[in-house]
């Protein structure tokens, strides 16, 4: 007879945060899941432990990584992530899967993909589901960002899906967005680069190594050519591009060397500072717009008149615009 295995202890709040302050992974894991979780018993003790943790917070590096389909971006924040931890630096990978459609879950698997950085004593990586969300970041994912910095991880890399969605998202959460570039890449790429080197602090030709290194050093100098007619994305910082190789170590150290030089310069401007503050205060407004749809499609009178007015709207006998007062009106 097979035996059931045994169920894990309840956690109390205190359990928790002191797990996480003492950087024990399996109680982080854990702290995490409760903040992905959408119980509402588990929301509340999620608030409870973010308002204890939030003054452990802040001390990170926080760098958004994006690239275009191809540029290699896994790889290179394997690589880089295993320089770091080599160097002293606790490193957290947020690598935010998109998700399946039918079950919700994350189907990429980034720790079968990092196997090299999954053996670092002092690094942590944690797949999570996007849930749709644009920008390819989960929902969750700022909460989560914060239990890592409280558990004392100081450079957190956040990846995102790709190039394509809403990347303002992942802008909105990190100190220094780096873009990962392919060379020869395709014309079909340019307009789909532009939009988002608009909001870039950094860019990165990847792949600069053997029969490439020409190749990716032409098209980072193109690189460089156009961000100097874009608008800096970060005031006093001049965004810059560089070429790079997740097989040759100078080139990350070349690459994280214009991180800390970004976070050197906005903390001396006080860019750094102003940039965390309108995050904080974007985030309680996202937040809020999230509460108010959540109530609302919660309301027992929404849900008795959506149905009705959501076939007239597929029938085409009621406007859009009529059907949204008529259910405002209710609600």
């Amino acid at each position: 007879m097979q035996r059931k295995p045994a169920k894990r202890p309840k956690l109390s709040l205190d359990d928790y945060e002191c797990g996480v302050l003492a950087a024990d992974v399996g109680i982080l894991s854990r702290a995490i899941t409760l903040v992905e979780s959408n119980h509402p018993s588990h929301e509340v003790l999620a608030q409870d432990l973010l308002t204890r943790l939030l003054p452990k917070t802040g001390n990170s590096i926080r760098v958004g990584i994006t690239g275009v389909p191809g540029a290699g971006k896994s790889t290179l924040i394997e690589s880089l992530g295993c320089q770091l931890c080599e160097t002293g630096h606790r490193v957290a990978i947020l690598a935010v899967d998109p998700s399946s459609s039918v079950t919700g879950g994350s189907i990429l698997g980034d720790k079968t993909r990092m196997e090299n950085l999954v053996r670092q004593s002092n690094a942590y990586i944690r797949p999570s589901p996007s849930s749709g969300s644009l920008g390819g970041v989960g929902r969750k994912s700022r909460e989560t960002l914060l239990l890592c910095e409280a558990a004392g991880y100081d450079v957190i890399l956040v990846e995102t899906v790709g190039v394509g969605q809403n990347e303002i998202t992942v802008r909105s959460m990190v100190d220094c967005f780096l873009l990962i570039l392919l060379a020869g890449a395709g014309d079909e790429l340019q307009g789909m680069k532009k939009g988002v080197m608009e909001i870039a602090d950094l860019l990165a030709v990847n792949k600069a190594d053997g029969d490439n290194v020409t190749r990716a050093t032409i098209a980072c100098a193109e690189s460089n050519r156009v961000l100097h007619f874009l608008q800096p994305a970060t005031p006093g910082w001049e965004t810059r591009c560089v070429t790079c190789s997740a097989l040759i170590p100078q080139t990350l150290a070349a690459l994280w060397a214009n991180v800390e030089a970004f976070m050197i310069s906005t903390r001396e401007s006080g860019a750094f500072g102003a940039r965390r503050k309108r995050q904080s205060i974007e985030w309680m407004h996202a937040m809020i717009d999230g509460e108010l749809r959540h109530r609302f499609f919660r309301d027992p009178r929404v849900k008795q008149l959506l149905p009705g007015i959501e076939k007239q709207v597929a029938n085409q006998t009621l406007p859009a615009a009529t059907a949204v007062r008529r259910i405002m009106e209710g609600f």
